[in-house]
């Protein structure tokens, strides 16, 4: 009890020294997967100079880094060494490091390579460093970038680039203190090849220009995580006063018909939580090869184009990444380990723009269909295991291990059951004057429960014991307290199911109407001991291995493979050997790897796909292989 007291006592204090959210100023705060110190110095202000070279698959450049340096003296004295400033680095050729806008010449070293965590950039400082620069080259083989060959996009004529930070990839192309809880503004100079546009997570040009520079400006404090370049041949269609999509030419039409409803969007999220700060709210459909579904890059969402279903039901996930522009972007959690902050928070914001927009029946079909994803999450990973507590013990492991539906969805189930034990009006007050109050800040999960019992809990036992907080962060599995979500449509969808486990021909099933998840349904719901006849039946009547839906291409192909369901094989391969996802490679690789005939297979179609995939997938899908063939 004395140790609880003293560390409520510690959160308490720090939150009582939180800079106010119009300053920046880092907080020290320990970053188990960065060599950052911000006790010494954190970075503050990026001038960025980069030129893209798409031959040898390189970017060359100089961040010029303004700094907070603190305490230089006392530390000197105490370590009896000259201080230092400390970047993460993976992969990266440093080539020269000057100090101060006089580019005095800097003392500097690089530390022996981490797994996964890269080399540490240790750079000797003085009391009087306020500004370092660092000239450098990536590697053609950085994890955050993909160069895409012509023939590896929509359009076929000219290469692509695009980048993917998340969680620490920043520091495999720019030398940075690569941390959520270290932010800093930027300004960006770009030279790429004339006929190609260049753009960011910042302000951007809508046209090319014919000199192939480009000046890009982020005013707002990001984290290294949220830092992003996409260079291709892309155009822009504006589709709101403050929203529009880039995409490729061929692409981008096909995306604005899709997400029409952004700016809808966009004013639903403001009435819920306030403003929008960012200025703009513009989306990017990338190539097929991006690994996930979106990324909340600021001011610039990327998104894969396996939403671009043609009917507009999947855009659900531009809810989310729209979302993250309050929880994750403006509130962000304070090291990886807090993951659920970030994401837990985006998914029950996310349904509440579906459900405004939508219908609570459209939302609650979501969630009902999100919590059987965590359950089988669960199951996976092992009730029991350390894995699916909300607060995650990622230190000495790659923090990608922790990105998967235990942050989203049971995140999601804690705030709908906190919702529905102290009322949809009070815990949106909350909300929204959480991410009024944290702006620009990061906050830990300690510093959300000393919040959340100060405002509303208030000592209440009978509704901190309804909830019980602590169970759910900090203990494994699934409190028997989760909240139940019921879907009439689906259950109308599971009775059609039954119909046809019964023998009732598909033909005479009525599905007129059908969403898209209604079909997901449908298809999950069906055993995996599918006869090849059954199978054939569905495929006859509904067309399910020619459909355009990437999300039901995705289960049918499960269910095809687990049915030796041979007619969809072809399909199957050029799916993915197209898409990149990870959402979609992920399960059908292991659900191929579970035979000796599978395994065959997913190893002739790897070697065709693997060049397609960002490493971010290929990681992935190189570990389900190799696990499955010992």
């Amino acid at each position: 009890m004395k140790n609880k007291i003293l560390i409520t006592l510690t959160i308490i204090t720090m939150i009582s020294q939180t800079t106010p959210a119009q300053e920046t100023k880092t907080r020290i705060i320990h970053d188990p997967h960065s060599f950052a110190d911000p006790a010494i110095a954190s970075v503050k202000h990026l001038d960025l100079t980069l030129n893209v070279d798409f031959d040898k698959k390189i970017l060359t450049g100089k961040a010029s880094w303004d700094i907070d340096n603190r305490l230089l003296e006392t530390i000197k004295e105490v370590r009896n060494t000259p201080p230092f400033i400390s970047f993460d680095t993976r992969g990266l050729t440093i080539t020269k490091v000057t100090l101060n806008v006089t580019e005095l010449v800097a003392e500097w070293s690089l530390d022996e390579p981490v797994p996964f965590l890269g080399s540490r950039l240790k750079v000797n400082i003085t009391p009087t460093t306020t500004r370092i620069n660092i000239y450098y080259t990536t590697s053609a083989e950085a994890d955050a970038v993909q160069w895409l060959s012509p023939e590896q996009t929509a359009g076929k004529v000219y290469p692509f680039l695009f980048t993917q930070s998340q969680a620490i990839l920043a520091r495999t192309w720019i030398p940075c203190q690569d941390s959520p809880g270290i932010r800093f503004t930027y300004n960006a100079d770009v030279t790429v090849p004339k006929h190609l546009l260049a753009l960011m997570s910042a302000q951007n040009p809508t046209v090319k220009n014919d000199q192939g520079k480009y000046h890009f400006i982020m005013s707002k404090p990001i984290p290294s995580y949220l830092m992003a370049l996409a260079v291709g041949d892309i155009v822009f269609k504006p589709i709101g006063k403050r929203t529009g999509v880039y995409a490729e030419p061929v692409t981008v039409e096909k995306a604005a018909y899709e997400f029409f409803d952004m700016e809808n969007m966009l004013l639903t999220a403001e009435k819920l939580y306030g403003p929008y700060v960012w200025d703009r709210y513009d989306v990017i459909v990338l190539p097929p090869s991006f690994p996930f579904g979106g990324m909340e890059n600021p001011m610039l969402t990327f998104a894969t184009p396996t939403i671009l279903a043609g009917d507009r039901s999947l855009t659900s996930l531009v809810a989310h990444e729209l979302a993250h522009s309050w929880s994750g972007n403006l509130v962000t959690n304070a090291t990886w380990n807090d993951f659920w902050m970030n994401e837990g928070f985006t998914v029950y914001f996310e349904r509440r723009i579906m459900e405004a927009l939508y219908g609570k029946d459209f939302a609650d079909m979501q969630a009902v269909q999100g919590r059987e994803d965590l359950v089988q999450t669960i199951e996976e990973l092992g009730k029991d295991s350390p894995d699916t507590k909300l607060k995650l013990a990622l230190e000495n492991r790659d923090p990608d291990d922790g990105m998967n539906d235990i942050a989203y969805e049971k995140g999601y189930s804690l705030l709908r059951l906190i919702e529905n034990t102290i009322g949809r009006e009070k815990f949106d007050a909350f909300l929204k004057q959480y991410f009024a109050e944290h702006s620009f800040q990061v906050i830990t999960t300690e510093e959300f429960l000393v919040e959340f019992n100060a405002k509303i809990i208030q000592g209440d036992t009978s509704i901190s014991n309804k909830i019980n907080l602590n169970k759910w962060i900090y203990e494994p599995g699934l409190p028997d307290n989760s909240p139940v979500i019921i879907s009439e449509r689906f259950n109308k969808v599971d009775e059609k199911v039954k119909l046809f486990l019964s023998g009732t021909s598909p033909d005479s099933i009525d599905v007129k109407g059908f969403t898209t998840d209604e079909w997901i349904r449908f298809l999950s719901k069906l055993p995996a001991g599918m006869s090849e006849s059954q199978m054939k039946k569905l495929d006859d009547v509904f067309h399910f291995t020619k459909s355009g839906n990437s999300e039901i291409l995705g289960i049918w192909f499960e269910r095809a493979i687990t049915a030796k369901y041979t007619p969809a094989y072809g399909a199957l391969e050029d799916f993915l050997i197209q898409v990149g996802r990870r959402k979609f490679l992920k399960p059908l690789y292991s659900e191929m790897a579970k035979t000796p005939d599978g395994m065959q297979m997913a190893k002739k179609i790897y070697s065709k796909a693997r060049q397609n995939y960002h490493s971010v997938s290929r990681n992935t899908i190189d570990e389900i292989l190799k696990m499955n063939e010992q």
